[in-house]
Parts: structure tokens; sequence; C-alpha cells
């Protein structure tokens, strides 16, 4: 007989979110907040409302992304994996549908607050976040399913939020929002790119259609190489270019971490393995955004003390 507990119902929903993935909202809207404060117009309700509406948005893209997953039946030949809650029977199909469409509908709702409050461009940001929430995983050419994945997630979960997250309180934007989101953009790529990589021979045989898939596992390879180092190389740049202050490049203390991830991912084929870099790259995430970001408020601070 099976003793084993099975977890409450909010924490079934807490692992339907994919925690672990909500540092790729967390990261840019610290940043967003963080160059409101450097410009002196910095707005806590709205910082939070914009943290609470870009979650909602992500948990919904996560929700969806459960639901078509296991209606295309893409889970079906997958051994790991930060979802898989309909898979090990812990919420239904109808369940997580309705989260999604519950999450999604609240972040647009705080998204239209913040059109009528600061302006057009967060109604322009929004649609596109929206767009990209409901055909990731949906439609008839969903965005993961034609090897879109990484370059919607790049745009969507780095610079266009901490664009916004600058918008919502500034109602301008300055150059430091529109280019700083650029090295956390690369990072939160790679989270789906090892997410991908991992899952390259189930993927390839339900036949969906990610960069993995599509260019073979030396590319795939290869790209996670190009992905992590330019998380690394893009904050030099903005360095160098005066966007982003000389603390930021605090960053290389994660090198050596960057490096063994991109030794393993190159190293092996092994699923159980490669699930444990796609963990590891989301850890990285969440470190690097928090050098980075409070690097950056560091050197604000410093500033002003001088």
């Amino acid at each position: 007989m099976n003793t084993q507990a099975q977890p409450s119902v909010l924490m079934r929903w807490y692992m339907a979110s994919r925690p672990r993935s909500l540092t790729a909202t967390y990261v840019p809207i610290g940043l967003g907040g963080v160059l409101a404060y450097q410009d002196g117009v910095f707005d806590f309700i709205a910082f939070v409302l914009a943290l609470l509406g870009t979650l909602m948005l992500q948990i919904s893209a996560n929700l969806f992304n459960e639901y078509y997953d296991f209606r295309k039946g893409s889970d079906k030949k997958k051994t790991h994996g930060l979802g898989m809650i309909i898979a090990r029977g812990l919420l239904t199909p109808q369940q997580v549908f309705i989260g999604g469409i519950l999450t999604l509908i609240f972040g647009i709702l705080i998204g239209l607050y913040f059109v009528w409050s600061a302006g057009l461009l967060v109604f322009w940001i929004g649609l596109g976040g929206v767009l990209a929430v409901i055909l990731y995983t949906a439609g008839p050419y969903p965005l993961a399913y034609i090897g879109l994945g990484e370059i919607t997630v790049f745009v969507f979960m780095g610079p266009a939020i901490v664009i916004g997250a600058y918008y919502v309180q500034a109602k301008t934007v300055s150059t430091e929002a529109i280019w700083g989101g650029i090295p956390i953009a690369f990072l939160v790529a790679n989270i789906l790119h090892a997410n991908n990589l991992r899952d390259l021979e189930a993927d390839k045989a339900e036949g969906k259609h990610t960069l993995a898939t599509i260019f073979g596992r030396q590319f795939a390879r290869h790209e996670y190489l190009v992905l992590t180092a330019g998380a690394f190389v893009s904050t030099f740049i903005l360095w160098l270019l005066g966007i982003a202050p000389l603390l930021t490049v605090a960053v290389v203390i994660l090198l050596p971490e960057a490096f063994q991830l991109i030794r393993t991912a190159y190293a092996t084929v092994d699923a159980g393995e490669l699930h444990q870099v796609l963990l590891r790259t989301a850890r990285l995430h969440r470190w690097f955004g928090i050098v980075y970001v409070g690097a950056w408020l560091l050197a604000i601070l410093i500033n002003d003390l001088i």
C-alpha cells in the first residue's frame, strides 16, 4: 500500500506555478525598480503592482505550458521536468486550464490599470506579453513548437519587463532601461534552452520542433555556450559603454559555475544529468540577477554618499 502523503491543494498549485522559474520575473522587475530609484522616480505601489501583474502572466504561461504539453502528448516520454503536475495526477487538465485563464485575467487587469495610469507603451508591451503567454504553447503554430521559444523568452522576460517596470514608475523610458535587461535576457533564455537540451530526444520523438531538435545536439551545446557567455560579455560591454556601473562586472564571481555548466552540457546526453544542468542554470540566473541588480543598487548608493 502506498502510504506516501499527497501534497496539499495549496502545495499542488504552488508546484504547478513552477516557483523555481519565477526568478525570470523577480530579476528584471527588480532591475526596473533600481533604475527608477536611480532616476528619482521610484514608486513603491507601481513597483509592487508591476511585480504582481508580471508574476501572474508568467504563472499563466507556466500553467498553459503544462496544459498544452499534456494535451499534445509532448511529456509522455519525459522522465524529468519542472511541471508534469497533470501527468502525475496532482491536478486535472481542466483545473490547470482554468488556473491559466484566471491568472492571465488578473495580469491583464493590472496591465489595463497601468495603461490608464502610465500610458499606451504599457499597452503594447502588455499586448506582446499576453500574446506570448497564449501563443507559446497554444494555437496551430505554438512558438515553443516551432523553434521560437528562446527568442520569445529573451525579449519578453528580459528587456520588455525591465522597460515596462521602469515606465510605469517614470512614465518615460531611459537608455539604461532599454539596454540594462540584455544580460538577464541571455540567462533566462538559457533556462528554457537547458530544458530543451534535456528533452531533446523526447521532443524529437513527439515532433516538437525546438532549436535543439531542429539543428541537433552539437548546435544545442554551442547555443548553451553562447547564451551563458552572452550574459557576462554583455555586462562588460554595458559597463564599457557607460550604461551599467563598474560594480556590475562583479558577476564574474559566477564564472566558475558557468564554466562547469558549459562543460557538463557538452559532456553528457543523460537526461538526469541535464536536468541538473537545467536546475543549476535557473540558479545561475537567480544569483546573476542578485549580483547584477544588487551591484547596480550599491553603485547608486555609493554615488549618493560621495
